[in-house]
């Protein structure tokens, strides 16, 4: 049996829970998950950084729940946490948005608004019901005051924990995840998977855009085949027929392109990533942007997660590089790591994405809506690299 706490976060339903200090956010996290999870104290202001937890809810599916900073701090720390909880709002896929009294729903009602803008689905969560005398009154105001039914929820209470969830399912729509492969696989097709063992993937295993995409396949009962670029001609030479599909690292792009079949489509890891978590269309066209750079462009390389970088990193060392070779060796990069994005994006002629493997959906969209409002083309690494190659438009885009 699967363990469901093994998942990786980026492929879980993101839900924040949002709420002044004091109101039980904490609280309620624990009560969901039936751990202590976050610490809990009547001081305001227990929560300082978002806290994170794994847990599968039924009919949802893989979720990951995070307790933010109450949005009501103050002073210059507590305006840092009010930031880090808005930076939340960049990868919620959900939100609970938490409140224990009706008198003054102020900061809710501009809350619910920057919720609904974002297009996030919001539940209403009127905690400490237990302490509310007229409960039937107060669960008007805040319909009135706010325009929806809040569901009433005392953290003692498990009836009352079973309903939220209930209203997260209902809230959420289920737990139907985006294929890895969309369109491009079938029951019973063959692809084949050329990868090569990269030396920053941790030792006696395969890189995550690999591991999905294989799983995602078997899903389909899809025939899939693995090989190394080294093999890869071997490997055709034993099959009866060319395969429908061949999915590469985007490093050897061109080398399996120039080895592949000509009845064989060909795609890369990076390529279905750009479907997955973001806007394929888009971020082709942002690839094309490349022609437009000059020596004195700056470029951004964003990265999801935050490693220690190889001799040959692909977005510090590679992909620099052929830009370089290309358009002149003045070309200015700035690499940015995990969260840390930039809120001006004005200085950058490009920006050049990984494929967001450690990101869910939501997070990789903000950054494409962040982009195209500045006016700031952006694409990912697979479809720069084929840009570069020459071979974007003999790519197959999900």
């Amino acid at each position: 049996m699967t363990n469901l706490n093994q998942a990786p976060q980026a492929v879980r339903r993101h839900i924040a829970i949002f709420g002044r200090r004091n109101v039980g956010k904490s609280s309620l996290l624990n009560a969901i998950t039936g751990q202590q999870v976050a610490i809990v104290s009547p001081e305001a202001g227990t929560t300082t950084d978002p806290v994170n937890r794994a847990m599968e809810i039924h009919s949802l599916g893989p979720c990951l729940l995070i307790d933010t900073a109450g949005y009501d701090d103050e002073g210059n720390v507590g305006e840092l946490r009010n930031e880090r909880t808005r930076k939340v709002l960049d990868q919620a896929d959900m939100a609970l948005l938490v409140f224990d009294q009706t008198q003054d729903l102020a900061l809710e009602r501009q809350w619910l608004d920057r919720l609904q803008q974002l297009d996030v689905p919001v539940v209403l969560v009127l905690n400490k019901v237990d302490l509310i005398g007229n409960l039937l009154q107060a669960i008007d105001q805040v319909r009135r005051a706010l325009g929806f039914t809040p569901v009433p929820v005392s953290t003692t209470d498990p009836q009352s924990i079973e309903r939220l969830q209930q209203a997260l399912v209902k809230a959420g729509g289920g737990d139907e995840q985006l294929s890895l492969t969309g369109s491009l696989a079938k029951p019973g097709d063959t692809i084949l998977l050329v990868m090569p063992q990269d030396p920053q993937a941790p030792k006696g295993r395969l890189i995550l855009p690999q591991v999905q995409t294989l799983r995602d396949l078997l899903d389909k009962q899809c025939i899939a085949l693995c090989c190394t670029p080294a093999n890869m001609k071997q490997c055709l030479d034993n099959l009866k027929e060319p395969p429908s599909l061949i999915i590469t690292d985007s490093q050897v792009f061109r080398q399996v392109y120039d080895m592949k079949p000509a009845q064989s489509r060909l795609t890369s890891f990076s390529v279905l990533m750009a479907a997955n978590k973001g806007d394929v269309k888009v971020l082709t066209q942002g690839a094309r942007a490349i022609d437009r750079l000059t020596p004195q462009s700056r470029v951004l390389i964003a990265e999801a997660c935050t490693h220690a970088p190889m001799s040959e990193d692909i977005g510090r060392v590679k992909i620099p590089r052929i830009i370089r070779q290309r358009v002149g060796e003045s070309v200015t990069f700035d690499i940015r790591a995990g969260k840390d994005f930039p809120a001006d994006l004005h200085p950058y002629d490009l920006i050049i994405h990984c494929g967001a493997c450690m990101f869910n959906r939501r997070m990789m969209l903000s950054r494409i809506a962040k982009a195209r409002q500045q006016g700031v083309p952006i694409t990912n690494y697979g479809l720069a690299i084929a840009h570069l190659q020459g071979i974007l438009d003999k790519v197959t885009l999900p």
